[in-house]
């Protein structure tokens, strides 16, 4: 057998082996700080769209209160403080006041929240987190994890360190299609794997849109706070009216704020291809990019075991596609296709291997707190995605074969690539496990 064709029984083997270490992993023990029949007190660092979109899904699961929510803009915390107190009084037919923290490190000390709900810019995910880690909250963040890859290893070590419960917001993790298609994948149904295509769309950019002035409402400086600092521009932060429906920012697009569509598609996409292939906590071994140093696309990933795993277009957008000798899967959100047909109605045997289950990503998340266990998407699993997607645009960046050593987190033999694994913090902000 050539190193670029793996068994199927060497696959399962493999990937077996992996399932094992993380469930290995779930023995850990965590500090317990909430009854089991008590509320989960909730802070929400973040209220924008995706703040709100949270805090929708998150007062569905019966044990969750919302108490205090932080943010860089006043229009925006004073609209989810309306909303959030509404949906508390629906909930529980009497008022709960939901506290507002214009600085999130006071509601980061406030004794009244168990948990933390982290949806800012990706800049600040790291920061927080191992804030909140360290005040004993148990956190739900946002993907990517993290905007480097040194700090999604704190984001990790915190979490251990300071035994809390975190799940990453990878919520395809619960959907029924995406975990059928991995399974299919995981138990040699489509014959041996040999290479996996991710359509996601491009890298990140330099910031190259104009300052426009400071509007007020907005601490610009506390926004943009450990990262470089840019001007405003409503691009970045959009600032809203009142009965204004929020949008995405765009932010994602531009460094030093977001990693593009490799870091906000890819923490999805990235994510589910590696838990088809077993590939939890580890990652592709050798990154080469297209020889079109203006490429977007092209990016060839390569794994140990031989699978080839490349960042192209194959014709569904923000989608995966798994390749084996004897068919594929294709998986995206609400579309799931197979070769042969009948796979992807194919009954998963109690005698293969079965992927963790959730139904509820934000469900899982609270059982896993009143439980103190690990969740579906613990903050290694994300970890492990986003260092993936941090090394993607690196790799795009430098426009050079990389070699990688995922146990290491390192790359071989290129100091200049591993300066850019992590930066440097402004100001007073300081990352410190």
């Amino acid at each position: 057998m050539t190193k670029s064709k793996l068994s199927r029984r060497k696959f399962i083997a493999q990937t077996s082996v992996a399932t094992m270490g993380l469930s290995a992993m779930a023995g850990t023990s965590f500090a317990f700080s909430i009854p089991r029949n008590d509320k989960v007190r909730l802070g929400f660092v973040g209220t924008g769209k995706q703040g709100f979109i949270l805090l929708n899904y998150l007062m569905k699961c019966p044990e969750t209160v919302v108490v205090g929510c932080s943010d860089v803009v006043e229009f925006n915390r004073n609209n989810f403080k309306k909303d959030a107190e509404k949906l508390n009084a629906d909930k529980f037919g009497t008022a709960q006041e939901v506290k507002i923290h214009p600085d999130f490190r006071d509601l980061l000390s406030s004794s009244d929240i168990d948990a933390v709900v982290i949806a800012t810019p990706d800049h600040w995910h790291a920061y927080i987190a191992v804030e909140a880690a360290k005040a004993g909250k148990d956190i739900y963040c946002e993907k990517p994890l993290a905007a480097t890859v040194v700090e999604g290893r704190a984001m990790v070590d915190a979490t251990r360190k300071y035994k809390r419960v975190f799940q990453t917001g990878n919520m395809q993790r619960s959907w029924n299609e995406f975990r059928q298609a991995c399974e299919l994948v995981r138990n040699g149904y489509i014959g041996e794997v040999k290479e996996v295509k991710v359509n996601i769309g491009k890298p990140s950019r330099l910031f190259d849109i104009e300052v426009q002035e400071i509007p007020e409402g907005i601490d610009w400086n506390m926004w943009v706070g450990p990262a470089e600092y840019r001007g405003y521009n409503d691009i970045l932060a959009p600032m809203y009216q009142e009965g204004e429906d929020f949008r995405y920012p765009d932010w994602r697009v531009y460094r030093p704020y977001g990693g593009g569509d490799i870091t906000d598609w890819g923490a999805h996409m990235f994510d589910i291809a590696q838990w088809g292939i077993g590939m939890d906590g580890s990652a592709p071994v050798k990154y080469i990019p297209p020889k079109d140093p203006s490429a977007v696309y092209g990016m060839k990933m390569i794994y140990d075991n031989g699978i080839v795993m490349t960042h192209e277009d194959w014709g569904k957008s923000n989608a995966v596609r798994f390749i084996g000798t004897k068919g594929t899967v294709d998986i995206g959100r609400g579309y799931l296709k197979t070769s042969p047909e009948s796979l992807a109605e194919q009954k998963i045997k109690d005698s293969d291997i079965r992927l963790e289950y959730s139904d509820n990503h934000y469900q899982n998340w609270i059982d896993a707190i009143k439980e103190r266990k690990r969740p579906i998407c613990d903050v290694e699993i994300g970890h492990s995605t986003s260092a993936l997607c941090n090394v993607v645009n690196i790799a795009y960046q430098l426009g050079r074969e990389l070699e990688w050593n995922p146990k290491k987190e390192k790359f071989i033999n290129d100091d200049g690539a591993n300066q850019l694994l992590g930066r440097p913090f402004r100001g007073e902000w300081k990352l410190e496990v």
